[in-house]
């Protein structure tokens, strides 16, 4: 049976670069680079402020969506980082949305 696309790949046109960790670390105590590549997601901005006793916090996060899975050799996305619109995000979270029969529709990425 096939599944439809919940993120098409023409809805992904905002160029993104990813660079993903796998767990463990080097021997220089470094995070391994799992995956590195230039793509095109589809970007969704947000903005939240926190108001603590000294001043006013702004925070921005987004969510990038991508067609497919982007990083098939790990079975979850934990840790990396983003650079988008000139800006590097540190990834916060990552999942991958499967179909019924266990192949990936799209992959998630929350960055702050």
């Amino acid at each position: 049976m096939r599944y439809p696309k919940l993120v098409p790949s023409r809805l992904c046109k905002t160029d993104i670069v990813v660079t993903i960790y796998g767990e463990g670390i080097t021997e220089d105590g470094a995070p391994i680079e799992k995956h590195l590549g230039k793509l095109k997601c589809n970007y969704q901005d947000s903005a939240k402020t926190v108001l603590t006793k000294e001043k006013k916090l702004v925070e921005i996060s987004g969510r990038a969506y991508f067609d497919g899975d982007i990083c098939p050799e790990l079975p979850n996305i934990s840790a990396g980082h983003v650079e988008i619109f000139g800006v590097k995000r540190d990834i916060i979270q990552g999942s991958k949305k499967r179909n019924p029969d266990e192949s990936v529709n799209y992959t998630e990425l929350w960055v702050k």
